[in-house]
């Protein structure tokens, strides 16, 4: 895998690409980078042209310089990035599989972008809005991090991402992960709260894509809940599902190897359709 960069709104960008076939980009979540996706990439890089951003604001890459209604419209402008990205590889179509808030960043590309679309997968996302209760939480989490910081934010926050059992057997890893919290800053956690809190429903968009998704959902998801998960998966009229028992929010570590059998089971039906 390489690493690349370019410039999106005076922000330098950083990605990985690397491998061969059918593009795929993988984009990770709220508080995440690139390496979130560091068993897939193993896995995958080997069948297919693998893109991994930074979102702007995460791992190596700066922060967008967002005012006003744009802080708003944050996820749209990431999609904007994404679609900057493609365009500098001469890639005209691919496929968007998103984890969490980068599943928000996938939908958004397929609203503004569909033609780039080859398919979509959400992992661990929905393609609904925040709830007035979802909204709540996360005003509640920007007050707590203007109040004690970014740090102490994730230290709590994460470990709730992961089902008790993984917790249980790999308290190392998700201590790993807790490093990654000290690159975060502030605004650029809440620049991500606000844009996910005032994003639109994107349920029409499932209603009338043509191109496949995947849905991957945790049993015990506390983030993206089963029950909200399941009731987007009738709206799309070519559909993968594959529900992860005693798994949380970070299916991509806690059932690794599930995960990547399922995502290479979709990707090779997107090759055949």
């Amino acid at each position: 895998m390489q690493r690349k960069q370019f410039k999106f709104r005076g922000a330098t960008i950083h990605y990985e690409v690397g491998g061969s076939g059918e593009p795929v980009m993988l984009i990770h979540g709220f508080a995440e980078n690139g390496g979130i996706w560091q068993y897939q990439r193993a896995f995958l890089k080997s069948h297919y042209r693998l893109l991994i951003p930074d979102l702007p604001g995460s791992g190596l890459s700066d922060a967008l310089s967002l005012t006003g209604e744009e802080v708003n419209n944050a996820i749209e402008w990431y999609a904007e990035c994404m679609k900057q990205l493609l365009d500098i590889e001469s890639i005209e179509q691919c496929t968007l599989l998103g984890h969490s808030m980068g599943g928000y960043v996938a939908l958004a590309f397929a609203t503004r972008f569909p033609s780039g679309l080859r398919a979509l997968g959400l992992v661990h996302s929905t393609a609904f809005a925040d709830s007035a209760d979802k909204k709540e939480l996360r005003k509640k989490g920007i007050s707590f991090i203007q109040r004690f910081g970014s740090q102490e934010f994730l230290k709590q926050s994460i470990p709730n991402l992961f089902g008790e059992k993984y917790k249980r057997r790999h308290p190392e890893e998700i201590s790993a992960l807790l490093k990654t919290a000290d690159d975060f800053k502030e605004d650029d956690l809440i620049q991500y709260y606000l844009g996910m809190m005032n994003r639109p429903d994107r349920t029409g968009l499932l209603k009338n894509i043509a191109a496949p998704v995947l849905f991957i959902m945790g049993e015990e998801d506390k983030s993206v809940s089963l029950e909200d998960s399941l009731k987007q998966c009738w709206l799309p009229s070519r559909v993968l599902i594959n529900i992860l028992p005693e798994t949380a929010h970070m299916g991509m570590w806690e059932e690794k190897d599930q995960v990547n059998e399922t995502i290479m089971e979709f990707l090779k039906y997107v090759s055949d359709a």
